[in-house]
């Protein structure tokens, strides 16, 4: 499975070193980046291209290069300053989509005021789950319920729209089975087989992880 998308992890600690090891795992290019040496160091059998820098300073950010990257994943959570100078650093440099993991919710709301894209608690996440979430273009939220099967939520791909679930078959297609369908924040599983999708929907689905990947 190939992203076609850069990523680059701030923070090596447990958490960050998951999110980065689970993405170079699926051939992802991500860039690992700490201030600590000895983490660095450590880091480096797993993650090939990691950096000891200070991400709090603006020449530093450039010279890395994480202008050219799409995705920043900051995995300080105890350090709040640090967290905060490295999210307005990247968002001036242009980068897309900068994902902080915190550890309050005072500090939830302070990332999110100075520019976060999308806030993650490791209480409620695990750094691997990140990690599948990012590298699974089109799916909305990926639950691993065992090491073969997944339970995802799916966008409506374009060419869906406007079909039904029996027009499309998707179990036969790709062996993925429809449990329920969001729309406007609502969710239903009694569902209507012969409805027309539409974009603003979202399919909850269990499936293989390999079949899951063929969506993409």
């Amino acid at each position: 499975m190939r992203v076609n998308k850069s990523f680059a992890v701030f923070g090596l600690g447990k958490y960050g070193r998951a999110v980065a090891k689970e993405l170079v795992k699926n051939g992802v290019e991500v860039l690992g980046v700490d201030i600590d040496q000895n983490i660095v160091n450590a880091a480096t059998t797993e993650i090939p291209y990691c950096k000891c820098a200070d991400i709090t300073d603006a020449e530093v950010i450039k010279q890395l290069g994480i202008a050219n990257v799409d995705v920043v994943i900051i995995a300080m959570a105890t350090h709040l300053e640090a967290s905060v100078m490295s999210t307005i650093l990247c968002k001036e440099i242009g980068v897309k989509t900068v994902i902080a993991k915190c550890a309050s919710e005072m500090n939830c709301k302070i990332l999110s005021k100075v520019g976060v894209d999308r806030i993650v608690s490791p209480e409620n996440e695990s750094g691997i789950r990140l990690a599948k979430n990012l590298i699974s273009s089109g799916f909305v939220d990926i639950i691993e319920l065992s090491k073969d099967v997944s339970m995802a939520e799916i966008e409506v791909k374009p060419e869906w729209e406007g079909k039904n679930l029996l027009e499309l078959n998707l179990r036969k297609k790709y062996s993925i089975n429809v449990i329920a369908i969001i729309q406007d924040k609502n969710i239903s599983v009694n569902i209507d087989p012969e409805k027309p999708l539409k974009k603003s929907m979202k399919l909850v689905v269990i499936a293989n992880v390999a079949k899951l990947n063929k969506l993409r």
